[in-house]
C-alpha cells in the first residue's frame, strides 16, 4: 500500500528534525504550504523552487534538507499517480481512440473529441491535400493541464504568502535579538561585517541581488533610498541573523516602541544590559552560597573540611571573576549613564522612575533609543531614529553618536542629522547597495558628477558602436575592405550589452489651490487651554494667520504643539479667550500618526471612495498619481505599503478636502528624501496657508518664514533668524 501524504503536524515534525535551528515562524510556514497544496504530484518546482529554498536559508545541512525534499516529492507523487489510476479506470476505449493519428478533417474525429470541429479553418482546403496530424492529443493535452495546474498552485503561493505576511505578528522585544553575550571576551576580534553575493526578497518582491555589504567596525553608515525599496527589511535581515554575520559580534535593532509595563524607566534602560544583568544575578547567587556554606561547615562537623575548602575556594573563584568583570564593564557606573541618556533624549530626572506603561507610544520609542544606546552593541541598527524626537533631542543624539565607538547603521531620511552623523553613506536602488565617503552631502555631490561621469562613458560607447557599425554598413561587401569590415563585426559582436546610466523618475506633489478669502482668517486673542482648570497647559496666545502665512512651530516634546494645532483646528477650545475663525474656512491636518486615520485592510483608492465618495476611480488615481502614488500601488492593500507610501495617501487625501489652511504635524516622518523635496515643492506653491510642526531642520528653513516656539506654557514669535540659530540656542540653554 502506498503512503499517504502526512498531516500538517506530521509535517512541521519532519521540517523540525531536518532543520532544528529554523524560526517556527518557517516551519509552520512550509507545513501551512504544503497541507493546503496537498495535490503536488508532477509539479517540482514547489518543491524545488518554493520549499527547498526556504530551508536552505535557516542554514540546515544540505544533505538533510535534500532527503527530506526528496521525501515530500515521492509521497506527493504517489497520491497524484493514485488519483490519475482512479480517475482513468473504465476509460479504456477513450485512451485508445486519443492515442490514435486524428486526420484533421474526418468527421469521425471531430465528433469524438469535440474539439477540432470547433475551429473554421479548412486546412485541406489551404494545401490543396489532406493533411494527418503527428500530435498526440493525449498528450498535448496532459501537457496543458500540467501547465495549468502549475499556474494555479504558483499563484496560490503567492497569495499564501502574502496573507501569512500580513497575518503575522511581529516580536516585541527587539533589544534581545542576540543571546546573553560576554563581550569582555570579544574585545580584540575583528568586528568588521563582510558579506558578498546574497540576495533578500521579502513578498515576493526581490530587494537585494547578489549584493555586497561591508561595514567596518568603527564607521558610521547612513543608508538612503527612496521609500519601498527595502531599507528596513535589510535592516531586519541583518538583526535576525539571516545572512552570515559573525557571532560574536552583538547586534541591537530599534525601529518600533517597546512594550509598557511596571518597570521604572531608568531600570528598563540598565536592564537592556543582558550581560550586567546575568552578572549581578551571579554575584547574588554567589554571594548566598557562600554564606549558606559558612553556615553549614559551622553546624555541620562531620562534613570533610577538605571538600569544603575546595567547594569554598571554587565560590569565591567564581565571585571574583564576577568582580572582575563587572569592573571591566563599569558596572558602578551604569545608572549614571543610564539616567545620562534619559535626559539627554528628554526625560526629567522625576519621569526615570515612572513606570514604562505610563508613556505614550513616542515616549517609549525613545526609551527603546535609550536601550540601546546604552547596551552599546557591536553593531547598532536604527530605523528613522528621529521621527519621534524633537529638536533638542534631535541635537543631543546627534552629538552623542558623533562619538559613538562602535559601528552604526542608521536608516534616515534628514539630510542635516546625516551630515552631523554619517562617516559614509550607502545608497541603495536597483537591488544593489553602492558605497560613498563621506557625510550626506558629499554623497549628494559625488552621486551627481558619477552620474555625469557614466552618462560620458554611455554617449562615448554609443558613438563608438556607432562609428563601428557606419564602417560596417559601408564597407563589408567591398571586396577591398571586406576583411576590415569582419573585425569590425566581431568587435562589436564582443562589446558587453550597452545599458543607459539609471535615472530615477522624479516625483511631484499637488496640493489644489482654494478660493481667496477675505480677511481676517484666523486669530487667536488671549487665549488660555488646560485639560483641567488645574493644569494649564498653554496661556494668553495670540496669533493672526493670513492665506499666505507659513509657520514653524517648534520646541520640546510635551510643550503644547500638538495642543496649538488643535485649538487652530477647532478640534479643541479654548478655556478663555476668543479663536475667530472665518466662516468658509477649511482645515485639513496631518496627523504625526496618520497610519491610525487610513483603513488598512481595504485600497487607497477603497478607503477614499468610503470617505469622500462621489467620484469615479479614475479621479481618485489621479488624486494619488499627485501624489507619487501611481500604477498599481493605489490598488495594493494599505497594509502592504510602506511608512513613505502611507504618508502619500495620506497627503493625498488631504487634497480631496481642498482646504485653505494645511496643518501638518511631523509630515517629513517616512518620507524619503525626494519626497522631502516632492512636499516641500508643493507647499511653495500652494496658495494657502500652511503651519508646520517639525523637527527636519532643512524642511523647515525651505518651506517656513516665521518660526514661533511653543515652551513653558506660552507660544511666542523667535526673533532670532530662524531655525539654526534656533538650534544655537537651545544649545545655550543646555536643553
Amino acid at each position: 500500500m502506498a503512503a499517504s501524504v502526512p498531516s500538517k503536524a506530521e509535517m512541521s515534525r519532519m521540517v523540525r528534525e531536518c532543520v532544528p535551528e529554523a524560526d517556527d515562524a518557517i516551519v509552520e510556514y512550509i507545513a501551512g504550504y504544503l497541507d493546503e497544496n496537498s495535490e503536488l504530484g508532477d509539479d517540482e518546482d514547489a518543491i524545488a523552487e518554493f520549499v527547498r529554498p526556504l530551508l536552505e536559508d535557516t542554514g540546515g545541512d544540505p544533505a538533510a534538507i535534500e532527503k527530506l525534499c526528496s521525501r515530500f516529492q515521492t509521497l506527493f507523487d504517489t497520491q497524484a499517480k493514485e488519483r490519475k489510476t482512479s480517475h482513468n479506470t473504465g476509460s479504456d476505449g477513450l485512451t485508445k481512440l486519443l492515442e490514435k493519428p486524428v486526420h484533421m478533417l474526418s468527421q469521425d474525429a471531430v465528433s469524438a473529441t469535440g474539439r477540432i470541429g470547433a475551429r473554421s479553418v479548412d486546412l485541406e482546403a489551404l494545401s490543396g491535400r489532406k493533411v494527418l496530424s503527428q500530435v498526440d492529443t493525449r498528450k498535448l493535452e496532459k501537457a496543458e493541464a500540467k501547465i495549468a495546474s502549475k499556474m494555479a498552485k504558483r499563484t496560490a503561493r503567492v497569495e499564501y504568502a502574502a496573507s501569512k505576511l500580513l497575518d503575522k505578528k511581529e516580536e516585541t522585544d527587539f533589544t534581545a535579538v542576540n543571546p546573553i553575550l560576554d563581550y569582555t571576551t570579544t574585545r580584540g576580534k575583528l568586528k568588521d561585517v563582510k558579506l558578498e553575493n546574497f540576495d533578500i526578497s521579502f513578498a515576493g518582491k526581490r530587494i537585494l541581488s547578489n549584493a555586497n555589504l561591508t561595514l567596518a567596525f568603527g564607521r558610521r553608515y547612513g543608508l538612503v533610498g527612496r521609500n519601498g525599496i527595502g531599507k528596513s527589511t535589510l535592516l531586519r535581515t541583518l538583526s535576525k541573523r539571516e545572512v552570515n554575520v559573525p557571532t560574536h559580534i552583538s547586534i541591537l535593532h530599534v525601529e518600533q516602541e517597546m512594550a509598557g509595563n511596571d518597570t521604572p524607566a531608568i531600570q528598563a534602560v540598565l536592564s537592556a544590559d543582558q550581560f550586567r544583568e546575568h552578572l549581578l544575578v551571579e554575584e547574588k547567587r554567589l554571594n548566598a552560597l557562600n554564606l549558606e556554606m559558612e553556615k553549614g561547615q559551622s553546624e555541620d562537623d562531620t562534613r570533610s573540611k577538605e571538600k569544603f575548602e575546595d567547594d569554598r575556594e571554587k565560590v569565591l573563584s567564581d565571585l571574583k571573576e564576577v568582580y572582575a568583570k563587572l569592573e571591566a564593564i563599569e558596572s558602578d557606573k551604569a545608572e549614571a549613564r543610564a539616567a545620562s541618556i534619559l535626559s539627554g533624549l528628554g526625560f526629567t530626572p522625576d519621569q526615570h522612575h515612572n513606570p514604562t506603561m505610563s508613556f505614550s507610544g513616542g515616549w517609549r520609542m525613545r526609551l527603546a533609543l535609550a536601550r540601546a544606546l546604552f547596551n552599546k552593541p557591536d553593531l547598532l541598527l536604527l530605523d528613522e531614529p528621529t521621527n519621534m524626537l524633537d529638536i533638542p533631542a534631535v541635537i543631543w543624539l546627534e552629538n552623542y553618536l558623533k562619538t559613538w565607538p562602535n559601528t552604526l547603521l542608521v536608516v534616515s531620511h534628514d539630510r542635516e542629522f546625516l551630515d552631523e552623523v554619517a562617516t559614509d553613506i550607502l545608497h541603495q536602488h536597483s537591488e544593489k547597495l553602492d558605497y560613498y565617503k563621506g557625510n550626506f552631502t558629499q554623497f549628494d555631490t559625488t552621486k551627481a558628477e558619477r552620474h555625469k561621469s557614466q552618462l560620458r562613458e554611455y554617449e562615448n560607447q554609443v558613438q563608438y558602436r556607432a562609428h563601428l557599425q557606419a564602417f560596417i554598413d559601408r564597407w563589408r561587401y567591398n571586396a577591398n575592405r571586406a576583411a576590415q569590415a569582419q573585425m569590425k563585426i566581431k568587435i562589436l559582436e564582443k562589446l558587453p550589452d550597452l545599458e543607459p546610466p539609471e535615472v530615477e523618475n522624479p516625483i511631484f506633489f499637488k496640493f489644489p489651490d482654494p478660493e481667496k478669502l477675505g480677511p481676517p482668517i484666523l486669530q487667536m486673542t488671549d487665549c488660555t487651554f488646560g485639560y483641567t482648570s488645574e493644569k494649564i497647559i498653554l496661556e494668553h496666545i495670540y496669533l493672526d494667520m493670513q492665506m499666505d502665512s507659513r509657520i514653524a512651530v517648534v520646541g520640546p516634546n510635551g510643550a503644547g504643539k500638538s495642543t496649538v494645532l488643535k485649538l487652530l483646528t477647532g478640534k479643541l477650545e479654548p478655556q478663555k479667550g476668543l479663536v475667530h475663525r472665518h466662516g468658509r474656512l477649511r482645515f485639513a491636518l496631518f496627523s504625526q500618526h496618520h497610519v491610525d486615520q487610513l483603513d488598512v485592510n481595504v485600497t487607497s483608492v477603497e478607503f477614499m471612495a468610503k470617505t469622500w465618495p462621489g467620484k469615479s476611480e479614475e479621479e481618485y488615481r489621479r488624486q494619488l498619481g499627485a501624489f507619487g502614488v501611481t500604477g498599481m500601488v493605489g490598488l495594493q492593500q494599505i497594509a502592504t505599503l510602506s511608512g513613505g507610501q502611507k504618508s502619500r495617501v495620506a497627503f493625498a487625501c488631504l487634497g480631496l478636502q481642498n482646504p485653505h489652511f494645511l496643518i501638518l504635524d511631523e509630515p517629513t516622518n517616512h518620507l524619503d528624501m525626494d519626497s522631502i523635496d516632492a512636499l516641500t515643492g508643493a507647499l511653495k506653491e500652494f496658495k494657502g496657508g500652511v503651519v508646520i510642526v517639525s523637527h527636519d531642520e532643512r524642511f523647515i528653513k525651505a518651506v517656513c518664514n516665521e518660526l514661533w516656539v511653543c515652551e513653558g506654557g506660552s507660544l511666542k514669535k523667535f526673533q532670532g533668524e530662524g531655525i539654526r540659530e534656533y538650534k544655537e540656542y537651545v544649545l545655550a540653554k543646555g536643553l
